[in-house]
């Protein structure tokens, strides 16, 4: 008797959160490289001639972040499997969540609560998405300004890709609001200085599914607060 495996089907609602920007696109359950990790992520090869000018336009403007797997979300991933001790038994916000990955990634390394945190209602359905594709439990955030007014107390903030526009640079001072340790993962910023933070880490890792970016943006450094 033969048994086939049947995949995943992806999440309706996600599905259509896509095609409102690149049509006729799917979504793939990928497993990411060097972890247990797998995400709903657009295929490695995509109907590219489909993408006309208004569509480029919409992915310019709307850009669904969640779609990929960025190489400093992979890298910080990837880091908090292999140093659990980082967070295992605290409370945990990721930052600019995207897809989820850094926080299921800290959830699998022993994280006693996770929270994910992004503006885009579109993400965190990612992120839930995500969460329930690795069998993790996670908590769901609009607004890092909300913890102001919660009791939700946070041991660790990290923050994986999320400087990459410059207007964003203000968070690195911010981020010291509400949690103790800050982490912060980046291949972008050049000549990174800030008085509080200091870089301790470096790591190889490509956006998934690969966006064959230059090397330069493969290298991501980490970055803790003092």
């Amino acid at each position: 008797m033969s048994c086939t495996f049947q995949f995943p089907k992806a999440p309706d609602h996600l599905l259509k959160a896509l095609h409102d920007v690149i049509p006729h696109c799917q979504l793939q359950a990928q497993q990411l490289p060097e972890t247990p990790i797998s995400l709903w992520l657009i295929p490695p090869v995509f109907p590219s001639e489909r993408l006309d000018d208004e569509v480029i336009r919409r992915i310019w403007n709307d850009t669904p972040y969640w779609i990929f797997c960025w190489a400093s979300g992979l890298a910080m991933a990837q880091w908090l499997l292999a140093e659990p001790l980082h967070v295992k038994d605290k409370v945990v916000l990721d930052f600019g969540a995207g897809s989820g990955v850094v926080a299921i990634a800290a959830k699998l390394a022993g994280a006693k609560r996770v929270i994910c945190c992004d503006i885009d209602q579109v993400s965190l359905d990612a992120c839930r998405a995500n969460a329930e594709l690795n069998e993790v439990e996670l908590e769901y955030l609009d607004d890092l300004y909300q913890l102001e007014h919660t009791t939700k107390q946070v041991d660790v903030l990290l923050a994986a890709d999320v400087l990459y526009d410059q207007c964003n640079r203000f968070f690195l001072d911010e981020f010291l609001k509400f949690a103790p340790d800050v982490w912060v993962a980046d291949s972008r910023v050049k000549n990174f200085s800030h008085p509080k933070y200091q870089k301790l880490d470096e790591r190889s890792a490509t956006t998934w599914p690969d966006l064959d970016e230059s090397q330069e943006f493969r290298n991501v450094s980490f970055y803790k607060t003092l």
